[in-house]
């Protein structure tokens, strides 16, 4: 759904191991800024025979971080946590307790048809016992998305699923590294992940599927150092916006701000969306030229991208 500024919000999404024993303080302390949301990861970032020491040092920061915001004012994120496996979702809100009141929601890695029930069901039983919504956001990156024959049954079937789940589900996520790694991929700090077409044919197909009725996130971009990683993660962004993606995933606080500042809405396209979704009802045309007297505003076609401008405006600012 993205029919709010909520569903547009979690912005970059910045992952970090579960194990990670500085992440509390780093929260507490306001080191990342105040525009962005937090994944802590239970999955591909832990060995497997380390889960169950992770799962416990994952409780404690998210303890540490609540027990300090009760008694203090600092930005709290989103956060969100990537767990392994459906049932993984209920022993870890079982075990926070008070402290699941500052979570989120939960990240369903690897979605498809063997484990979307699951990841859907749990959560909506979840939320029967949650003093607050707590929402899914599935990561589309497996194997089943590959095959031709049988990859627009199984997106379509997968939205049907998430409809039925309602508002809780927030973002759909694309795992751009788990499919490059089916194909031996690995793009370079000058590349982006669009110029590759097995992965962009993938890309496509999710927005085409979901795009008109979800918020669908941009993949992860490994760079966060030497000369080139900014230009080209701004590079990428660009052209994750332009194919319809909202958002990044990212790996390295560095990154945070050039997301924040690549979604910042320019003053003409605030402008535009403005006058668009406040078009003049006593007006005898549904067209005119901009306000800048540059380009064509049409009421009845530029709706949607006006309201999702708005939205971007509340969350990340207009840049002049």
């Amino acid at each position: 759904m993205k029919n709010s500024s909520l569903y547009y919000s979690v912005g970059a999404l910045l992952y970090c191991p579960a194990v990670n024993g500085s992440i509390a303080d780093s929260i507490i302390n306001e080191r990342f800024g105040k525009n962005y949301s937090l994944a802590l990861c239970l999955e591909d970032t832990i060995n497997d025979s380390f889960v169950e020491k992770a799962q416990m040092l994952l409780c404690a920061s998210i303890e540490k971080i609540y027990n300090a915001f009760i008694k203090t004012e600092f930005y709290l994120p989103k956060i969100f946590i990537r767990v392994r496996n459906p049932k993984q979702m209920l022993s870890v809100h079982k075990r926070l307790g008070e402290a699941a009141g500052i979570v989120s929601g939960f990240i369903a890695p690897k979605f498809s048809p063997v484990n979307s029930a699951d990841y859907i069901n749990i959560l909506t039983d979840i939320n029967l016992m949650s003093k607050k919504p707590l929402y899914l956001m599935p990561i589309y990156e497996s194997m089943t998305l590959v095959n031709l024959k049988t990859r627009f049954d199984i997106l379509y079937e997968l939205k049907e699923q998430l409809d039925n789940a309602g508002e809780i589900i927030l973002n759909i996520r694309v795992g751009g590294n788990d499919l490059c790694h089916i194909f031996g991929f690995r793009r370079n700090d000058n590349e982006s992940i669009h110029m590759i077409g097995a992965i962009s044919r993938i890309f496509a197909d999710i927005i085409t599927v979901y795009g008109p009725e979800y918020v669908v996130s941009g993949p992860v971009w490994e760079y966060f150092d030497g000369k080139g990683w900014e230009q080209g993660m701004k590079k990428e962004i660009a052209d994750d916006k332009l194919c319809g993606f909202i958002g990044k995933t990212v790996i390295h606080p560095k990154q945070i701000e050039v997301v924040n500042a690549a979604y910042s809405v320019s003053r003409k396209d605030y402008e535009a969306a403005y006058a668009v979704m406040n078009w003049d009802k006593k007006s005898n045309t549904l067209v005119s030229a901009d306000h800048m007297g540059e380009r064509m505003d049409e009421r009845n076609t530029h709706t949607n991208w006006a309201e999702k401008i708005l939205f971007l405006s509340e969350i990340y600012g207009i840049r002049d």
